[in-house]
C-alpha cells in the first residue's frame, strides 16, 4: 500500500503543533504508519522539520496570495491576512519555535518572502497613514508571527476560542499598530 507524503506530513503537523517534543514513534503512530515507514519518507526529525517548514511556507503563501494584501485599506488586508493563514497557524506556531530553521546559512529563502511580503502591507498602511510610523514594517510583521503562534496555542491548549482566532489577533495587532490621530492642545 502506497503511502500519501501530504497525508504524513499533515498527521505530524496536527501532533506536532500540540505536542512539539513528540518522538517520531509518536509522529508515525499519529499518522496510521508504522515508525520504519516513516523513516523510509523521513530520514529523522530533522528531514521531517524540513518537509513541514515546505509544508508552512506553501501554506503561507497561499493565504498570502487569498489575502490580496494589495487591495483596499490595509487594515482590512491584515484581516484577511489573519483569516486566511488561521488554518495554518498551529503548524507556523511550531515552525517558529523550531530555531534551526532560522539559523545559519541553510534558512529557506521562502520565509524572507513571506516577510518581504508582510512588511509590504506594512508600510503601505504606514506610507498610507494609517499604521504608526514609529514601528518598523519589520517589528509589525513579528509581531503578527507572534501573536499567530500566541493565538493557535490559545486555541489549542482550550483557552480560547476558535471563533474568537482572528478577532482577537486583529484587534490586539491593529490596536497597537493603527495611527492615533493627534490630540489637540488642552481646552
Amino acid at each position: 500500500m502506497a503511502v500519501d507524503r501530504d497525508h504524513v506530513l499533515r498527521g505530524a503537523a496536527a501532533l506536532l503543533t500540540r505536542k512539539s517534543t513528540a518522538t517520531m514513534d509518536e509522529v508515525a503512530k499519529a499518522a496510521g504508519i508504522s515508525r520504519a515507514t516513516l523513516h523510509r519518507h523521513f530520514a529523522g526529525r530533522d528531514a521531517l522539520v524540513r518537509a513541514l517548514e515546505s509544508l508552512g511556507i506553501e501554506e503561507c503563501e497561499t493565504a498570502l496570495d487569498a489575502a490580496r494584501l494589495d487591495e483596499g485599506p490595509a487594515p482590512d488586508a491584515v484581516r484577511r491576512l489573519v483569516r486566511e493563514i488561521e488554518p495554518a497557524a498551529g503548524l507556523l506556531a511550531f515552525l517558529y519555535t523550531e530555531n534551526q530553521l532560522f539559523e545559519g546559512e541553510e534558512q529557506n529563502p521562502g520565509w524572507t518572502r513571506i516577510d518581504e511580503r508582510i512588511a509590504a502591507l506594512f508600510r503601505r498602511g504606514q506610507l498610507d497613514g494609517e499604521f504608526r510610523i514609529d514601528l518598523t514594517p519589520a517589528w509589525l510583521t513579528e509581531a503578527l508571527f507572534g501573536l499567530l503562534a500566541s493565538g493557535a496555542w490559545m486555541v489549542q491548549c482550550g483557552r480560547g476560542a476558535p471563533k474568537d482566532f482572528p478577532h482577537m489577533i486583529v484587534e490586539l495587532l491593529l490596536g497597537g499598530a493603527l495611527r492615533q490621530p493627534p490630540s489637540g492642545p488642552p481646552a
